[in-house]
């Protein structure tokens, strides 16, 4: 295994208050803003190299900073010989700081961003917003964004598409599409939070020469950190194989079943649990199931267990991690399931129907958390414990901090967040797992990690990107039974490069 030193460390993410703290930071160590800038810029015009094919360079430039790397960008590929067309918004004199600069080396004509003007483009550079807009584009640029769509032309955004928040991935009104977006130092929130994620096209994370300790204080002072969802963020908390383990080492996964006619939820839990890494699993089923589960699942041990006989089974303290809420049957059976469990300290993942029989009772639910608890909900079931602002990261954070439960806020833009409020964002997101089942195979491998004795957050953010490697195996037609046969195979890709 790697020293962790030799391995490459979480990217932080930054909003874009906490990047400009780290530029100031930069610039007061002595490198000069317009350095940055000419590096920033040129970049672009790389990139924009890269993905040229034949037509005008059309650079639309903001009034700021964005802009000033716009004129960068533009003044490089004119100096390469491409056709190059520019637009600014606003008045060359009223430019200020480094973009007047930029502008002043600038020796092309500067047009106003009046109508759209697309005669002979071949490809857009977005440097008019990027990553600090937190409201509606203008109704002059808004109508850029709609007659570049209408033209079908590619766009290379500076930092992020103008429209999207860089902080959560949102969109008021119009934003751009771009087919890249090249982006400095570090990545911010907006880049992979939906929508954001889907206007963003590829991403390009370029080192402008930003100071790391600056970079480093300013994630450091966010309150709270978020990271891009990396196995250098949790790898070494993971427990490798030793010479003197058994299965109880490794940790008992207990599945609480449904009934006959949810089981399947139970069963996919199960075996991504053992999958994942658990010494044994144990579906603890309704009698009248057991024959059904018992058919079906071969290393995974069936027990019959009636409502009451739950407190005898959790006497056993090797039995160190629960999962509630696949196929469980919403109701205040379920829910007096869930307290026994959390009321022993239990390491315990509530997912689908454990949650719902929570509903509009995320007070009567944090009463309940004890120990090392994960909630995984999708929005719906979110919102039904939790009042939704539609800021993702904050909604996450939010239920995080009202339940004392790390959560797991599910989607293609998953967010974990502890109750302290630290975040991570999936950023291998898979399409293919929206599929029936995909849920509680996610459930059974958080349960995992869980009974190996990661830490909640560990954990979740563990079996969240070993899942969507799971999905990438073989995405195609994917079914959440043919998921499960693909968790080992992401396990083993992980274990053999770190």
């Amino acid at each position: 295994m790697p020293h962790p030193a030799t391995r490459p460390r979480a990217f932080e993410l930054l909003a874009p208050t906490a990047m400009g703290e780290a530029d100031r930071r930069t610039i007061a160590g002595g490198v000069p803003g317009t350095t940055l800038m000419e590096t920033a810029g040129a970049a672009v015009a790389a990139r924009v190299r890269d993905l040229w094919d034949g037509g005008t360079v059309v650079v639309l430039a903001g009034p700021g900073n964005n802009g000033g790397d716009g004129f960068v960008a533009a003044r490089v590929l004119a100096e390469w010989g491409f056709d190059v067309r520019l637009h600014l918004r606003g008045d060359v004199a009223a430019l200020e700081g480094d973009a007047a600069t930029a502008a002043a080396r600038f020796e092309g004509a500067v047009r106003p961003l009046a109508e759209p003007d697309l005669d002979g483009a071949g490809i857009v550079v977005d440097a008019l917003f990027g990553a600090g807009l937190t409201r509606a584009l203008p109704d002059d640029v808004a109508r850029w964004v709609d007659a570049v769509a209408a033209a079908d032309l590619a766009v290379v955004a500076v930092d992020l598409p103008s429209g999207v928040n860089g902080a959560n991935g949102r969109i008021e009104g119009a934003a751009f599409a771009a087919v890249e977006t090249v982006t400095f130092a570090r990545p911010k929130p907006g880049h992979f939070l939906l929508p954001g994620v889907e206007r963003r096209g590829g991403l390009t994370v370029v080192d402008i020469g930003l100071d790391p300790t600056a970079l480093a204080a300013a994630h450091r002072e966010a309150q709270p950190p978020v990271w891009c969802n990396l196995p250098a963020l949790w790898a070494d908390a993971r427990p490798r194989p030793a010479a003197a383990d058994h299965k109880y080492r490794r940790g008992h996964a207990n599945i609480v079943a449904g009934t006959l006619e949810t089981g399947g939820a139970a069963r996919l839990a199960a075996k991504a649990a053992l999958a994942a890494g658990a010494g044994l699993v144990t579906v603890l089923s309704p009698p009248d199931a057991v024959a059904t589960h018992g058919s079906r699942l071969d290393a995974v041990m069936v027990r019959a267990t009636a409502d009451d006989d739950l407190a005898a089974w959790l006497a056993d303290e090797r039995r160190n991690a629960w999962l509630l809420g696949p196929g469980g049957g919403v109701g205040a059976a379920l829910r007096a399931k869930v307290e026994a469990v959390l009321e022993r300290g239990r390491a315990a993942v509530l997912d689908a129907d454990a949650l719902t029989s929570f509903a509009d009772d995320a007070e009567g639910l944090a009463a309940a958390v004890r120990g090392p608890v994960v909630l995984t909900p999708h929005l719906g079931e979110a919102a039904r414990l939790w009042s939704l602002g539609g800021d993702k990261l904050a909604d996450a954070r939010g239920l995080a901090a009202a339940t004392g439960a790390t959560v797991l806020l599910k989607g293609f833009d998953t967010v974990v967040a502890a109750p302290d409020g630290r975040a991570a964002i999936a950023v291998n997101g898979c399409a293919a797992l929206a599929t029936a089942g995909a849920g509680d195979v996610l459930a059974g491998m958080v349960t995992a990690h869980l009974a190996q004795g990661l830490a909640p957050f560990e954990a979740a953010a563990a079996a969240v990107w070993l899942h969507n490697e799971a999905a990438r195996v073989r995405p195609h037609g994917l079914t959440a039974d043919q998921l499960v046969g693909h968790v080992a195979d992401a396990v083993a890709a992980l274990d053999a490069v770190v």
